[in-house]
């Protein structure tokens, strides 16, 4: 693509839902946009975006496979990335797999796409923040994340992914603060998406216009903190 002079958001997961709205509303801001996703080639609506907006660069990747976050990172070593955002995300509970019947394959497979695989992006893509202005890690969690606010239990493998995700981008603020490296972590609505279902009560735009209000506004002394898409802290 050359020599690009503007702010860079990396965005994984960015084929559908949350992911690709926010590619698209960066896009439209003229933001260079990574967008990365396992098959972009088989992304319709992302390769339609990129046909339209020529900042938008399609990256694969499936982030539970560390070796292709290195080697991302090895292609994109020249490259001052401002923004990355940690969206990928799966939801592995159903009805069949709950306690006392629990599928532990699945919930290794829950822990390593929510968990490890946002750490390993923050560390292997560290030196390229650190080259941009933003300096900023965008982690999209969840209110099922948070064990004060569990009332109603289930979902044992997304809640306890999305806390300890919670847990590990808190102690990253802490460590990184000093590099002047930003962790924010976000609870982005009940969204009407594939994951969230058609009953939620938010769509997508409003969802990624309030979290882009925020990165946009984002200071050094919010990092760590954990809040809805609309700025109201959440509950650890």
């Amino acid at each position: 693509m050359g020599e690009i002079n503007m702010a860079t958001v990396l965005i994984t997961g960015a084929n559908r839902g949350l992911g690709l709205e926010f590619c698209r509303q960066y896009a439209e801001q003229g933001w260079h946009v990574i967008a990365c996703a396992r098959n972009p080639d088989d992304a319709f609506d992302l390769n339609n975006l990129a046909n339209h907006h020529p900042n938008v660069q399609l990256e694969a990747l499936d982030v539970s496979k560390f070796k292709q976050i290195d080697a991302l990172s090895e292609k994109l070593a020249d490259l001052a990335i401002d923004v990355l955002i940690n969206n990928a995300g799966i939801y592995t509970d159903n009805t069949s797999n709950g306690f006392g019947n629990l599928d532990y394959q699945a919930w290794t497979e829950s822990l390593l796409t929510n968990t490890e695989a946002p750490v390993k992006m923050a560390e292997a893509f560290l030196p390229q923040i650190k080259k941009s202005d933003k300096k900023l890690i965008v982690n999209i969690s969840s209110l099922m994340g948070s064990i004060a606010d569990n009332d109603s239990g289930g979902s044992i493998f997304y809640r306890s992914s999305k806390a300890a995700l919670n847990a590990a981008m808190k102690s990253l603020s802490i460590e990184l603060k000093d590099q002047s490296v930003g962790v924010l972590i976000f609870h982005p609505g009940w969204v009407k998406t594939d994951m969230g279902g058609p009953n939620a009560l938010i769509n997508v735009e409003q969802s990624i216009t309030g979290m882009r209000g925020l990165i946009e506004g984002f200071s050094l002394k919010q990092s760590g903190s954990f809040i809805k898409y609309d700025g109201t802290p959440m509950p650890w």
